[in-house]
């Protein structure tokens, strides 16, 4: 089946189940679709046991066809977080720039070692053999907080500005250290590499501050072309030369393409926004941003709700998930509260920041597409399987709850 074929069936699917949700189940958008894409797996698992073969047949066929890893990292990522980057206010992100360094940074090489220590513990106490390089390899990729999913569920959280900036800031920005460290320690735990701490701080360099300093280039560039001309459809071609091609030249040169594209996608937002097009340019540029926005995230979250039909689940596999879930929800809560602890010193925050920021660490097709990206082996069966239930739990359960623990929050507050 070609591309036009597969693309056509997951756009029906996405508009079937976008109805769906929109008209009786009413869920935020994102939850909505994983969860009908869920249903509508487990219905598909269900007719096969029950002797009807053919359409799940079908179903993991066309799945099987689709290189989610590649689909989203190589393809979609680009798109999504050029939109999301599109909305952030640059002169709030500079405000909350520390917490937000340390958090993307710090905070996320301590949830790597925490979840990769304490998974090692409860893997042994299972009886389930995964090397301990394995599991630091699963904290790395589950420890990013998913720009998707989170700047998806933060446009019906209503959380406080500074809030939302430090979240989505965060989110926006922690995929370059993820990055660096599941490649090192992929090249450790698949290739046998010997890696030295100078090659590590390298290849942070490369990867991050190469992304930064291409990011402010190719944004740089468009900013110009954009200001030298007044014509919406040009203007959105640029922003689209510049989503696409500045993605695959940084792939190209070795650099983070998802940092350069949302350093570029925030300085368009901004300086680009109000400098370099008028009022009638912006409109255009707003809807048509949104609207990839909308169609890749349906199209994503259907998708991962429909990678159930493709993952092997064992009862062992199951509990270890169960007990995995509380344990990342704990290294996020040391990351997250180490950093804050050590800046209260020199700033204030707002009441109940470690909570919020705490829950609403989500995860979601990032960590699914890195896990993917494992070879072939009883490692990434195990893997897999418990970093995609984490991320089911990430989206339903946290982010259908982290509107009413913003608002709860914020009512205690307004008591003090």
């Amino acid at each position: 089946m070609d591309f036009l074929n597969i693309a056509a069936i997951l756009i029906t699917i996405s508009a079937v189940f976008s109805y769906i949700n929109y008209r009786f189940i009413k869920l935020p958008t994102t939850i909505g679709l994983m969860l009908i894409g869920l249903v509508f797996s487990l219905l598909l698992l269900g007719l096969n046991h029950l002797g009807f073969s053919t359409i799940e047949h079908h179903a993991q066929t066309i799945l099987h066809q689709i290189d989610f890893n590649e689909t989203l990292m190589q393809g979609m990522l680009s798109f999504l977080l050029f939109a999301g980057a599109l909305h952030v206010n640059l002169n709030d992100l500079a405000k909350q720039k520390w917490v937000i360094a340390s958090l993307a940074t710090f905070g996320m090489l301590l949830s790597t070692v925490i979840v990769g220590a304490l998974s090692y513990g409860i893997f042994q106490w299972m009886g389930i053999p995964l090397p301990f390089i394995y599991c630091l390899l699963f904290g790395a990729l589950i420890s990013p907080t998913d720009p998707i999913a989170v700047l998806g569920i933060l446009k019906t959280a209503h959380a406080p500005k500074s809030l939302e900036t430090k979240i989505a800031g965060e989110s926006l920005f922690n995929d370059g250290v993820a990055v660096v460290v599941f490649i090192v320690l992929f090249g450790i735990a698949v290739k046998g590499h010997e890696i030295s701490v100078a090659h590590i701080g390298l290849l942070f360099l490369e990867e991050a501050v190469g992304g930064v300093i291409f990011g402010m280039v190719i944004g740089g560039i468009t900013f110009y072309l954009l200001k030298s001309v007044d014509n919406y459809s040009v203007e959105i071609l640029l922003t689209l030369a510049l989503v696409m091609g500045g993605y695959g030249l940084a792939t190209v040169i070795h650099v983070s393409g998802p940092i350069a594209i949302v350093v570029a996608g925030l300085m368009i937002g901004n300086h680009g926004r109000v400098f370099a097009m008028s009022e009638h340019t912006r409109d255009h540029l707003d809807t048509f941003w949104e609207l990839i926005d909308e169609i890749l995230n349906a199209v994503l979250f259907v998708l991962i709700g429909l990678e159930l039909l493709l993952i092997s689940f064992t009862g062992q596999y199951l509990i270890a998930a169960l007990l995995i879930i509380p344990t990342v929800l704990l290294a996020r809560l040391a990351s997250v509260a180490l950093p804050i602890g050590l800046l209260r010193a020199k700033r204030q925050f707002t009441p109940g920041v470690i909570k919020v920021l705490t829950w609403g660490g989500l995860r979601g097709g990032i960590s699914v597409a890195l896990a993917l990206s494992l070879p072939v082996g009883p490692e990434r069966n195990l893997i897999l399987t418990v970093t995609y239930l984490v991320v089911v739990f990430s989206i339903t359960v946290q982010g259908l709850s982290i509107g009413r623990l913003v608002k709860h929050v914020a009512t205690v507050a307004m008591k003090k």
